[in-house]
């Protein structure tokens, strides 16, 4: 594993980076409220046969909080294209989790001759799948008033990560859960500036729900090679928003994991077995090739 800063249009940003160069390139997009480190277990373990490079976005991790970036799934998307621009990554499998999903399928629509494959875990773009969790926004989203925001930075704090990361899986999984996962990440987003961007985020969910669209259309009209590894112990993302996925993309392998939202903390072995396999069906002459 290599940790790196690269200036990105003027931003500082950090990411990890492991495997051979030359090799193919997975492009792994973090979600709420983590960072790359997410994926510091998985990348090691693929890091024989592929190039696994992971960015911290601008007000997360050890990136850079500049005032004048946009904090939007747009300006996110957009600094993620010149990421890879600057990284010279001229095609690359995506990994598709939380919040990540929204920021990479819009990178795929953008530049979708780049898009080798997708790995989806946990990431939703259907919005009759969303689950109970949502109900909270979904009732700031109908109401915005002042105090409905002030719930919201309530769940900006050490115990709402916590509750994000062992929430809802069941109590055998959740041992299995790193504290480090809130313990450190909570320190790196404890600014005013830095909560404020994940609560503006939260927001902005609500306008991203008229991507879900457009994101479906996507994958309907390019077909990616597609590998669905899903948790279904999550309160926001449950089995119905895997499996909905298929609507748009029938060739898609699908395997519910007995795990949450963060499966990588709890069935690693099996998602690194699965990526494998699937990733190594696209070599050259693969009939998944494109």
């Amino acid at each position: 594993m290599k940790h790196r800063h690269i200036d990105v249009n003027g931003v500082r940003t950090f990411y990890r980076e492991a495997g051979p160069e030359g090799a193919p390139v997975v492009l792994l997009p973090h979600g709420y409220p983590s960072s790359s480190f997410q994926f510091r277990h998985f990348m090691p373990a693929m890091a024989d046969r592929w190039r696994l490079i992971a960015p911290d976005y601008p007000g997360f991790g050890y990136s850079a909080t500049p005032e004048d970036f946009p904090y939007t799934f747009d300006g996110y998307a957009a600094f993620l294209d010149r990421f890879a621009s600057v990284m010279g990554l001229r095609h690359y499998a995506l990994y598709l989790h939380d919040y990540g999903s929204q920021i990479s399928l819009r990178l795929a629509m953008k530049a979708p001759e780049r898009v080798t494959a997708l790995i989806i875990q946990n990431g939703d773009i259907y919005e009759d799948e969303l689950g109970p969790k949502y109900k909270p926004l979904k009732d700031y989203w109908a109401d915005p008033t002042p105090s409905g925001r002030e719930r919201l930075s309530q769940a900006v704090s050490e115990e709402g990560f916590r509750d994000e990361f062992v929430g809802e899986v069941a109590e055998h999984l959740a041992e299995r859960i790193s504290p480090d996962l809130w313990e450190l990440s909570w320190p790196l987003m404890d600014t005013p500036a830095r909560r404020e961007i994940a609560v503006s985020l939260m927001e902005g969910l609500r306008e991203n729900l008229g991507w879900f669209p457009r994101y479906q259309r996507y994958l309907r009209e390019h077909r990616p090679p597609t590998l669905i590894v899903w948790g279904p112990q999550d309160g926001y993302m449950p089995e119905g928003a895997a499996r909905a996925y298929l609507r748009d993309l029938p060739d898609a392998e699908l395997h519910l994991l007995e795990g949450g939202h963060w499966a990588l903390e709890t069935n690693l072995d099996e998602i690194v077995a699965l990526t494998r396999d699937f990733l190594g069906r696209l070599a050259p002459g693969s009939p998944l090739q494109r």
